[in-house]
């Protein structure tokens, strides 16, 4: 059992690769995005947008943890204290942590995946290029062991995940 955090900007591969990955392991995953635009949709107001969804998460991934799945989270997980309610939950749950950390290292791949998403949105919560690039400055540097995956070079990075992930059983 593992608590898995996919971590990185919009656009870069992260729920994708989540996918994949969950159904090798397998596992549940927890979308901080689809907890967030949920609340947006039936009118749910927050004082900080985007903070009730990670605590809705990590309540979800604690009872996920509590019957014995392995879990993935999946979020951007801009800031240290985002990351914090990870290494808390793991803590707690007496579950080893493991970070992997998802980008795309070609700009103009990552705009046209952002851009193409935009396009096709149901919904107001999908973030233009714009937006990601304010993202991408308020994003701080990951400390620590994590796994880097780069999603425009790895041709199937889910075998090298696995692994990493498996050694947390």
């Amino acid at each position: 059992m593992v608590l898995a955090v996919f971590a990185g900007l919009p656009g870069v591969g992260k729920s994708t690769l989540a996918a994949q990955v969950a159904t090798e392991l397998p596992a549940a995953v927890l979308a901080v995005d689809t907890v967030d635009f949920t609340l947006q949709r039936y009118g749910v107001q927050e004082h900080r947008p985007g903070y009730a969804a990670y605590g809705v998460v990590a309540a979800l991934a604690e009872e996920q943890l509590r019957i014995g799945h392995s879990v993935i989270i999946d979020a951007v997980n801009p800031v240290k204290s985002a990351r914090e309610l990870w290494v808390e939950l793991a803590d707690r749950m007496d579950v080893p942590l493991r970070v992997v950390e998802v980008l795309c290292g070609d700009d103009a791949e990552h705009r046209r995946r952002v851009e193409a998403r935009y396009a096709a949105r149901d919904h107001e919560g999908i973030p233009d290029w714009v937006r990601v690039l304010e993202r991408q400055a308020e994003y701080e540097p990951y400390l620590g062991p994590r796994l880097v995956v780069d999603t425009y070079l790895a041709k199937d990075p889910v075998p090298q995940v696995v692994s990493y992930l498996g050694n947390g059983r």
